[in-house]
């Protein structure tokens, strides 16, 4: 019997109709500044709020791929536990992962692996976490078919545990590392930008040390990975930096997305 993580929050942070999704995410890809990548990213960072908000600065990323989209035969997506603890990094049991546009199946021999190395199968804690599934949509309309998921979430775990559970994946042929996180959260708009331009400049310089969970919401993942990428030599660039507000949100409490890419 096949296993299907149905959508979590379709109809709630995108639209749950396959048309107007497809739409909406190719409107946001083609809105998007036309920026080719001279060689393929080993990774990405991307928002995961509701496309309304984070879209434009999801979109600003993913359009990058657009070039390497033939060579991307795997995506590593790995984001942070809104809603049940995790220990360590989190899997699932599931064959695939679906959307409004598809099923996208899942690695299961990486899946495996990790395993072997210390991650554990935990269902529950994707059963309603979005932070991954908000990627798959804008995933699925740059890379078609012929790719395969790695969903992971990253609950807990020091920068170096993360880093040395992601090392096999990480600039592997055909592999694409996504680190979902937003930025700051529900400041004024004044403080958001000034905390998401320091935390934009943390990430540029991958000094993970100097990340926290007050800068951004999917810093247990996002510092393994640029742990990882320091340890690599190589280079972390910004792509768009913005928040709720740019978009129709009060400017009381925002939320920062920034997006990035590692190569």
């Amino acid at each position: 019997m096949k296993y299907v993580r149905h959508a979590a929050v379709a109809g709630l942070f995108y639209p749950a109709d396959p048309q107007e999704l497809a739409l909406l995410v190719d409107q946001l890809l083609e809105d998007a500044p036309a920026v080719e990548e001279a060689e393929m990213p080993v990774a990405l960072v991307a928002p995961h709020a509701g496309y309304v908000y984070s879209g434009p600065t999801a979109a600003a990323v993913y359009r990058r791929l657009r070039s390497w989209a033939p060579a991307i035969t795997r995506v590593v997506v790995v984001g942070p536990a809104h809603r049940v603890p995790v220990h360590h990094l989190g899997l699932s049991s599931d064959d695939a992962f679906a959307t409004p546009l598809g099923e996208v199946p899942i690695d299961l021999e990486v899946n495996r692996v990790l395993l072997q190395n210390g991650a554990m199968i935990d269902d529950r804690a994707h059963e309603h976490e979005h932070c991954i599934e908000v990627q798959l949509p804008f995933l699925q309309r740059v890379l078609g078919d012929g790719w395969s998921l790695v969903p992971i979430i990253a609950g807990s775990g020091s920068a170096t545990a993360i880093a040395d559970a992601l090392d096999g994946l990480w600039g592997r042929d055909g592999t694409l590392v996504v680190i979902s996180s937003d930025l700051s959260h529900y400041h004024d708009l004044h403080t958001a930008r000034r905390l998401d331009r320091d935390t934009a400049a943390t990430i540029v310089s991958a000094a993970w040390e100097q990340l926290g969970s007050d800068d951004a919401c999917g810093a247990v993942p996002l510092r393994g990975a640029l742990e990882l990428a320091r340890r690599r030599g190589e280079h972390v660039s910004m792509v768009d930096l913005r928040t709720s507000a740019d978009a129709a949100g009060s400017i009381d409490r925002v939320v920062g997305y920034g997006s990035f890419v590692v190569r």
